[in-house]
């Protein structure tokens, strides 16, 4: 965790907000990826996928509502976003669901790190461990192993 004395590089409510306004824009970019993940599979597989957005999309409006209601800046979502990769058949929307949630846990450790407020910490802890619970659904579905990572969002050694 970062220094959270007073001294440089101390944590204050800006850098909450700095790392909550990064973790909204994770948001965003997975609420429009599931659009492209969902399009691509049927059945049941579609319906993980809807879910997950929806998700996405909650976790997106109450870190919206919690920035705004601090008066900080509110990022919005792009028009689109590029793609890791082009996404033709099931395993590939499978492996983007991954791509999506691995992004959203390295936002939410980063709000780890930088929270000072222990209802945004736990915000953080519970949104990690959803996201990491949907990306093990996502890795197996693409045959990826292992399908779960000992510390999620952090980088793999």
């Amino acid at each position: 965790m970062a220094d959270d004395t007073n001294g440089p590089g101390a944590l204050d409510e800006s850098t909450e907000n700095a790392a909550l306004g990064a973790a909204l824009a994770a948001e965003h970019a997975a609420v429009w990826g599931y659009g492209v993940v969902g399009a691509a599979l049927a059945g049941d597989a579609r319906k993980q996928a809807a879910d997950a957005e929806s998700a996405h999309r909650d976790v997106r409006d109450r870190v919206s509502e919690l920035l705004a209601g601090r008066e900080a800046d509110v990022v919005d979502a792009e028009g689109a976003y590029a793609l890791p990769f082009p996404v033709l058949s099931e395993v590939d929307a499978a492996a983007l669901g991954a791509v999506l949630e691995d992004g959203v846990e390295r936002a939410w450790v980063r709000v780890l790190d930088q929270a000072t407020e222990r209802s945004t910490r736990e915000l953080a802890v519970g949104v990690l461990g959803a996201a990491e619970l949907r990306a093990v659904a996502w890795r197996a579905a693409a045959g990826q192993t292992p399908v779960t990572r000992a510390f999620p969002g952090l980088p793999e050694q």
